[in-house]
């Protein structure tokens, strides 16, 4: 049977992929062609047949069939190449793998189209040597993209640079373009052309880490532009990194509200739903992340987050695949590192959370290299993690408690801490991670009545798990166990998985009966003592 062109052509206007691909299956072995004489016309049927194999995904075999119409193409005689080529030019074909109008073959057109196929496969180094046969320029804007993009992921950041600003020179809105151009170095100056200068200025400022300025920016812009997701994710995004784990949460939600099917960075929503033990919102969420697009690095990074109390090993391996899926994905490098810090393999982790910080300056992946490093008793390189947390975020409460930390983690720098923490505390007085740092150092030198004073202090505002549960302990070493007891069951109400507070209670109802807690069962202490220290980990984290 003949196989009109412009059937094929039809189908895949109207997205109908797999019709297209079996008619083109009969159009490319149809005898009425012959491939010696009419080699164009092999090679315009191949490109037909691969631009159907590509919606369809099978990338593979539509790598193998662009690659057949290049050697049809190859043996055309120069006369048709050349006209080839100038009737391409006049028709002005758009070179998108999603473009379907017939016309005359481009090698450039199609090299960017396998290319696209090695990017959609992970296949980056190959990708990018078929990106670099194509002339500089003969490339247009979505050729120009996609050399940044792999220029970007193979660390050729002078290269990316150019490709992206070429993109803005083609057309001023390429939004990526702009986010990216930021985040390698370009000042705000450089990059603002036609689009809002202040949307410019607020990615720059957070590409520098200046997040209380990017969130100030972001802040104006909703302003102008009430309710406008992209804002919105955006400002979440920035929220999490810098710890306003609260804020982020509602911006969240908000952007949910707005549209249920919105994936990005729903797995950093994901993680804060974890923090806040709000498992049932954390497995709906996790349900719809999969039902809307299950090949996401987010899903993959949402499911790791929701499997790791039911089984660190399995959450590795989806933190390990939303990498796997995207090499510059950064919530699945936190997840990995923080899965690895929880198996006892500190040494992994501090490779997991390098990774995250290559890719950006985030508060969690300061917080796990410092936590990291002091599991193999790595102290001097803690402190260099944690000052280099300070210098990227000068402005942080957070990043100065980290310091503290590592200070208070040896006897001989309690005093430096304390100091740490009560500069934190100045920068942020409701920060409540620095109130429970101090109490514990309070509590370690046997002034209970200074530790409780502090926390009592914070009961006012904050309705707060661990804070009832930090008061809990001091109480019941002062043998105050009636009020140990109140704050444990407070803390329950607030948060009934804290495993902090069950194995508190336990050992406290032990006391109460007059039975030595630690008489039958040794390890039981370590184990109450740990619980407690990661659930601080968990808040901070």
């Amino acid at each position: 049977m003949d196989v009109p062109k412009e059937q094929i052509a039809a189908l895949l206007d109207n997205a109908l992929f797999g019709s297209a691909q079996v008619l083109g299956s009969f159009l490319v072995s149809s005898s009425t062609v012959n491939a010696e004489t009419s080699p164009h016309l092999k090679a315009e049927n191949l490109i037909l047949l691969g631009d159907a194999l590509f919606r369809e995904r099978e990338y593979r075999r539509t790598i193998h069939t662009y690659k057949q119409a290049l050697q049809y193409y190859k043996i055309i005689p120069k006369q048709n190449s050349t006209t080839s080529r100038s009737s391409l030019s006049a028709s002005n074909r758009s070179s998108s793998p999603n473009s379907f109008n017939i016309s005359a073959i481009n090698e450039n057109e199609v090299k960017f189209k396998i290319a696209s196929c090695h990017f959609a496969l992970s296949e980056i180094k190959v990708a990018l040597a078929e990106m670099e046969g194509i002339p500089s320029k003969a490339r247009n804007l979505q050729m120009s993209l996609l050399m940044a993009k792999l220029y970007r992921n193979t660390k050729h950041n002078r290269g990316a640079v150019t490709c992206y600003r070429e993109c803005l020179r083609q057309c001023p809105y390429v939004i990526e373009a702009i986010i990216a151009l930021a985040e390698l170095g370009a000042s705000a100056k450089d990059i603002i052309s036609l689009f809002p200068q202040r949307y410019v200025e607020a990615q720059c400022c957070i590409a520098s880490n200046d997040y209380k300025g990017g969130l100030e920016l972001f802040t104006e812009l909703l302003q102008r532009f009430p309710n406008n997701i992209h804002i919105l994710l955006e400002m979440a995004k920035v929220e999490a990194i810098i710890g306003k784990n609260d804020e982020a949460a509602m911006n969240f939600e908000k952007v949910r509200s707005i549209d249920p099917y919105v994936m990005t960075y729903m797995d950093e929503y994901a993680m804060l739903l974890k923090m806040k033990s709000d498992y049932s919102k954390l497995n709906k969420l996790v349900h719809d992340l999969l039902s809307i697009d299950p090949t996401r690095p987010e899903v993959f990074a949402a499911l790791s987050v929701l499997w790791e109390r039911k089984d660190e090993k399995g959450a590795l391996s989806y933190a390990e695949k939303s990498i796997k899926i995207d090499e510059r994905h950064i919530p699945g490098y936190i997840m990995k590192g923080n899965l690895l810090l929880s198996l006892k393999r500190p040494e992994a982790a501090v490779m997991a959370f390098r990774g995250a910080q290559e890719l950006r300056a985030d508060l969690r992946s300061y917080q796990g290299l410092v936590q990291s490093y002091l599991a193999f008793s790595k102290v001097k390189e803690a402190l260099y993690a944690a000052r280099e947390a300070m210098k990227a975020m000068p402005h942080s409460a957070k990043a100065l408690k980290l310091v503290g930390d590592v200070h208070a983690s040896n006897s001989s720098g309690r005093e430096k801490a304390k100091k740490f923490y009560e500069s934190a505390l100045r920068l942020e007085p409701g920060y409540l991670g620095a109130a429970l740092a101090l109490a514990e150092l309070h509590v370690i030198e046997g002034q209970n009545r200074d530790a409780v004073s502090l926390l009592e202090r914070y009961l006012k505002d904050w309705a707060d798990d661990s804070l009832h549960v930090k008061l809990a302990q001091v109480f019941a070493a002062t043998n105050m166990l009636q009020e140990s007891l109140s704050h444990y069951q407070s803390a329950l109400r607030i948060n009934p998985q804290n495993e902090a507070a069950k194995k508190g209670l336990e050992r406290l109802e032990k006391q109460m009966k007059g039975v030595d807690p630690d008489a039958p069962e040794e390890e039981e202490e370590n184990e109450v003592e740990d619980a407690d220290a990661d659930q601080e980990e968990t808040e901070l984290l």
